[in-house]
């Protein structure tokens, strides 16, 4: 018999979002936080996000920038409808819709379900951070499924971010840093001026994240930014993890 999903009520920025997400599994936390700092959008300006869960990243940005209308898609129908709620629950389900889809699938299924291509200001991603295969998987199939793509799968979310950006518009991800690689090698061709920000636990240590920004169709080198460091000594946030964490301070990945 399969346990009933529990949940829990999380609050992000300061308690400006509150989001409704399950209690085991993948859940969101500093990442969403940060992908929306450093998506750069504007009022007026559309934003699309990959596989956007229970749409906590989506709901920062929402709060954080007014007159943003955010489209999410994710694979799973229940993170979907608790995406949904959670904007209603925000009060800003005028702003945010949310679609069921697969961001690999072919564009004439994507289009079905309401998507379209070169139509987005800018697509965000926080993909899942390994590949089948070379992790344990999990017994829980959404778990495993919000983990674990298929071998070489960032590919395929960088071709889907790709198609949906208008021409100019920005990609802004956030993963390990160990997939900086893999990463790099998708945007190629794709997204130029490419930004690379480390996240560090603490002052010193190797950085445990990394966001990536680039512009679509743009030919400018890459450039690597001074890092921001999450923890001082003591496990305390920095000042500046809390600016954004706390306060919904942007991030500026380029001039």
């Amino acid at each position: 018999m399969t346990s009933p999903v529990t949940f829990t009520c999380d609050a992000f920025i300061d308690g400006r979002v509150t989001v409704r997400q399950p209690r085991t599994g993948f859940r969101s936390g500093l990442d969403a936080v940060f992908l929306a700092a450093a998506c750069p959008a504007r009022e007026g300006e559309r934003v699309l996000e990959a596989g956007c869960g229970a749409g906590a990243a989506s709901l920062c940005l929402l709060a954080r920038v007014p007159g943003v209308s955010v489209t999410g898609v994710d694979i799973d129908a229940g993170l979907v409808t608790l995406a949904r709620e959670n904007a209603t629950g925000n009060g800003l389900d005028g702003r945010f819709d949310v679609v069921n889809a697969d961001v690999t699938d072919t564009w004439t299924a994507l289009e079905a379900a309401g998507l379209f291509r070169e139509t987005y200001d800018h697509v965000i991603a926080n993909p899942p951070f390994f590949e089948h295969g070379r992790t344990r998987p999990s017994k829980d199939a959404r778990n495993s499924r919000a983990r674990a793509m298929a071998e070489g799968g960032f590919e395929d979310w960088a071709r889907f971010l790709a198609a949906a950006a208008r021409p100019s518009a920005s990609a802004t991800v956030i993963h390990t840093a160990d997939a900086l690689p893999q990463i790099l090698a998708a945007f190629d061709r794709r997204f130029g001026a490419v930004s690379i920000l480390p996240l560090h636990p603490r002052n010193g240590a190797p950085a445990i994240r990394v966001i990536v920004s680039g512009i679509k169709g743009s030919r400018a080198p890459a450039s690597i930014l001074p890092g921001v460091v999450l923890h001082e000594a003591d496990g305390a946030p920095t000042a500046a993890a809390t600016a954004i964490l706390r306060h919904g301070q942007s991030l500026a990945l380029r001039a």
